[in-house]
């Protein structure tokens, strides 16, 4: 039923046929979110096989790996992981896997474990609020990635602790966007943009350009982009907290937890991850976003599979924005944003 509805929504919500290449996009409700996949042709029906085939990707990594159902494969895993070591779905400790090795790279700033402490303040099923110290420290014996028993080969999984809860929400829908891209990459489309709520990869280049252009959210305005990023087969995402947040008492709380404090991390407004694959942006641009700018970009640097852009908060309602030096000629930055903004590269 699933694919017949999501073919007749292609077919009703496709184009007339063009005689030069457009963007065709094709969407479908999933994963909390909207996904939409964008190809480049000028036949719309030549393009929904492929098309519906790749939206089907994002629900069936959904079935796997949320968290707001009983049967998914992740909701088993919390069911039972802390009574015994039990063997798991080969996708899901693909992602685990990933996972785990940014985990240990920014010091436990990304942690899948983190789900009690994101339940605790509201957002995953539940409204928002501020917990107290007591009940955050309640909570804290619970959280921590080294709770994790892992074998990839097998591959299995078992928790320290029977109250020990994983959330692969911060990286499922990279996860996804590869497997999308990848089912419309086997079908010969050579242009296209996969996009799953900000998490984006792009296949070749948009007509008549020498690449896809997305845009860098204004922290501070929905409405704005500070910077537009070029990429070519390419993948990019960003963390940020002005989609999800509590005010209260004066301050703004973001639902992007510090695990190790359990206290949300708002250092910095947004960061934002290019890479080779999405899973891979979508792994790192949280655990950069904990640490702050100077121990992301110093973390950046070191690594030659991500390139990031960092905006923080300066005096003035300004922002100062960190570009890696290897994104530096695909970014492209308007005259607005370089007089409301101060530019480094590093």
């Amino acid at each position: 039923m699933l694919r017949i509805t999501l073919w007749i929504a292609l077919v009703i919500s496709a184009a007339v046929a063009a005689v030069s290449p457009r963007v065709i996009p094709f969407h479908t409700r999933t994963m909390g979110t909207w996904g939409t996949v964008n190809i480049a042709g000028n036949d719309s029906i030549a393009v929904a096989d492929p098309a519906l085939s790749s939206l089907l990707v994002f629900h069936h990594v959904d079935s796997l790996m949320s968290n707001w159902t009983e049967t998914s494969e992740v909701a088993r895993i919390n069911r039972e992981a802390g009574k015994s070591t039990i063997t798991i779905d080969r996708e899901v400790a693909d992602v685990i896997a990933t996972s785990l090795e940014v985990s240990r790279a920014t010091d436990g700033a990304q942690d899948i474990t983190v789900e009690p402490l994101v339940r605790l303040w509201g957002f995953l099923g539940g409204k928002p609020r501020v917990p107290s110290a007591d009940e955050i420290k309640a909570v804290l014996p619970r959280v921590g990635w080294k709770q994790i028993r892992f074998d990839a080969k097998t591959p299995s999984i078992a928790f320290t602790r029977d109250d020990v809860h994983i959330d692969l929400g911060g990286i499922a829908k990279g996860y996804a966007v590869d497997g999308a891209a990848r089912v419309l990459r086997k079908a010969g489309i050579t242009s296209a943009l996969v996009d799953l709520t900000g998490n984006m990869m792009a296949i070749g280049s948009a007509p008549g350009h020498d690449g896809w252009v997305v845009g860098v959210r204004d922290p501070s305005d929905k409405e704005k982009h500070l910077l537009r990023v070029h990429l070519h087969d390419e993948a990019i995402s960003t963390s940020g907290n002005y989609e999800q947040f509590i005010d209260a008492d004066g301050k703004r709380y973001g639902h992007i937890m510090d695990p190790r404090t359990g206290w949300p991390a708002g250092a910095v407004s947004s960061v934002t991850v290019v890479a080779k694959r999405a899973v891979t942006c979508d792994a790192w641009d949280t655990g950069l976003f904990v640490l702050g700018s100077a121990k992301s970009r110093q973390l950046a640097k070191a690594r030659d599979d991500i390139a990031i852009i960092v905006i923080e908060p300066a005096a003035g309602g300004r922002f100062l924005i960190w570009i890696e030096e290897s994104l530096r000629k695909n970014v492209e930055i308007d005259a607005a944003t370089s007089a409301s903004a101060d530019i480094r590269y590093f």
